[in-house]
């Protein structure tokens, strides 16, 4: 078996929140999928994922902000990775 890997970054730590950035990797090597390849994201929220058949195995820890940096710009932290096997 290989792995598919699809990472998204949602609005919020919400599921069904939209998708806001988005990664792919192919463990068989059919395809080269990049960061930045393409200007839709492959699904709509989380929850079309897990519809579509991937499974969800990790999930960004909820960590408040630092007081006095609530507004502060860094790395996207509502990260979701899913799995299919094939």
């Amino acid at each position: 078996m290989k792995q598919h890997v699809l990472v998204l970054y949602l609005a919020t730590s919400a599921l069904d929140a939209a998708v806001v950035g988005w990664s792919q990797y192919d463990g068989t090597g059919a395809t080269n999928p990049t960061t930045g390849d393409g200007d839709e994201p492959p699904y709509e929220t989380g929850v079309e994922a897990l519809r579509d058949g991937w499974r969800l195995f990790q999930a960004s820890q909820l960590i408040p902000p630092y007081p006095g940096h609530e507004y502060d710009t860094s790395f996207l932290k509502h990260e979701f990775f899913f799995e299919k096997l094939s």
